[in-house]
């Protein structure tokens, strides 16, 4: 994620909440009062659970492994109006002793029913986990198929997950949204495969990761199917619909791309969507093969004031690609950011937030790298003016991998410099630490390594350690969490205030 609002002068959008998303939870606080007697004899009050995550402590769930999710959306009349939805969650049963109970994680939306391997379960609200009480225990290793049958509330919020633009809606589940618009394990550690239907009038046209499996026409309407081929976290997921129109096109090595626009705007946005395999190219010589099936840039007329690297589709706003007061080179070099996302952050998922930087420093080093020789600010530059500034980012945010906790009903304040630029002079460092022929071998190496995976910090210094055949824990420790910048190797004589 990049935050463009800076580059086109205008304040960051605010969050309100429409009277039908009002209604919406209403509906499902009395559906969670309704069941709550239900619930099972013997066993506590449901609560919501986590899996340990420091900075969203009831994200995510344990108990169970995600292997696939199918999810099944219907367009209502307009694009304010919530979408009839169907959830289907198979899982493995991870618990030694198997699961009486276990929680999904859904905030938003009317839930009508629930069932597990085909019979009815029990279900009650809690915080904002969706508690399910099976029929009959599952045991460890068994597989289980949960089907969740809701609504699938739209927002005027552009950091909850559904965003209307100005035709239809987006995704923007980043970082903890997703369960805004679907149950589901909403951590980016347990990654599964995704499949998509939507089914929408003849007039809009639906994209979402990955690639089209079938489009069926049923009366005014269609029916369009995704499939998404590698594992995804579930802030990644995109599906979009609306008035677009879908441009097709190769890239490196026959790479399938697809670019998708408001279709009033699709020469204006044209040669930047033909910028795409000249990126590709640039990026497979540094971090090795594009890692997934498809690419392209998902363009929305909406106020988002931020860019986005949803698995296949990077969303970006309108506003920012098409404004003249943008300079193209940074135009780039944002373009640059989120494809580089695709591999690190994408393919290689961090473990837990706290492995943020893991994503966003690499991104943003490749953005500064691209910058540097296309039209942008020299790189040794741009990394002395952030290293400038990196004590005060570690004081305001927290040093890179042990960010301040987001406040509560702001959670994407983790998205800070610390983890952005401050991560990427950490980078810097390491570079001149260990030489550039090791340190890209090392970039090379941790993404084939770690390919439809996750990685954590820990993951990282061990596998630094191993390329530069010595022990740069501590050395990476005091650029990874002090409170302090160390010192530059190579250069004494920059100074942080």
């Amino acid at each position: 994620m990049v935050d463009s609002s800076r580059a086109v002068n205008r304040p960051a959008p605010t969050t309100r909440t429409h009277p039908a998303a009002r209604s919406a939870a209403r509906n499902s606080a009395a559906v969670a009062c309704a069941v709550l007697a239900l619930v099972g004899a013997g066993l506590p009050s449901p609560k919501p659970l986590g899996v340990g995550d420091r900075l969203f402590p009831h994200l995510g769930n344990p108990g169970y492994d995600v292997r696939a999710y199918d999810i099944s959306f219907r367009w209502g009349r307009n694009n304010t109006e919530p979408l009839d939805a169907r959830t289907v969650i198979d899982a493995d049963v991870t618990a030694r002793n198997g699961l009486t109970r276990f929680n999904l994680d859904f905030s938003s939306g009317k839930v009508a029913s629930v069932s597990v391997g085909g019979r009815t379960a029990r279900y009650a609200r809690a915080g904002e986990d969706l508690v399910v009480t099976p029929s009959k225990k599952l045991r460890k290793g068994q597989r289980m198929r949960v089907v969740v049958r809701h609504t699938s509330p739209t927002s005027e919020a552009a950091t909850s997950g559904w965003v209307r633009t100005k035709d239809g809606l987006v995704m923007a589940n980043q970082a903890d949204a997703a369960h805004r618009v679907f149950p589901g394990n909403d951590h980016p550690s347990d990654k599964a495969r995704f499949t998509f239907h939507v089914t929408a009038p003849r007039s809009l046209t639906v994209v979402a990761g990955g690639q089209l499996r079938s489009k069926v026409r049923r009366g005014e309407n269609t029916r369009w199917t995704y499939r998404v081929a590698h594992p995804m976290a579930t802030e990644l997921a995109q599906v979009s619909v609306g008035r677009s129109y879908v441009r097709r096109a190769k890239g490196p090595h026959g790479l399938p791309l697809r670019d998708v626009v408001p279709r009033r705007d699709r020469e204006k946005l044209l040669p930047y969507l033909k910028k795409t395999p000249r990126h590709l190219k640039w990026l497979e010589r540094r971090l090795g093969p594009y890692p997934f099936e498809t690419y392209g840039l998902l363009v929305a007329d909406a106020d988002l004031g931020f860019a986005m690297e949803t698995q296949t589709l990077s969303l970006f706003e309108k506003q920012f690609l098409a404004a003249p007061v943008v300079p193209s080179s940074y135009k780039e070099e944002v373009m640059v950011h989120e494809l580089a996302h695709q591999w690190l952050g994408n393919s290689v998922s961090p473990r837990s937030w706290d492995d943020l930087w893991l994503n966003e420093g690499h991104a943003t080093w490749y953005e500064w790298l691209y910058g540097t020789g296309h039209g942008g600010t020299a790189l040794t530059s741009r990394v002395r003016e952030a290293y400038k500034k990196s004590d005060s980012w570690r004081k305001n945010y927290g040093p890179p991998a042990r960010l301040r906790a987001p406040r509560p009903g702001n959670k994407i304040e983790i998205f800070r410099k610390s983890a952005y630029d401050g991560a990427a002079v950490a980078l810097y460092a390491l570079r001149e630490k260990i030489g550039n022929e090791d340190f890209m071998r090392l970039q090379r190496e941790w993404i084939t390594q770690n390919r439809d995976g996750n990685a954590s910090t820990a993951d990282f210094v061990r596998f630094v350690n191993a390329v530069a055949k010595k022990d740069l824990s501590d050395f990476l420790k005091d650029w990874l969490y002090g409170k302090k910048t160390p010192p530059m190797p190579g250069h004494p004589d920059w100074r942080s205030s």
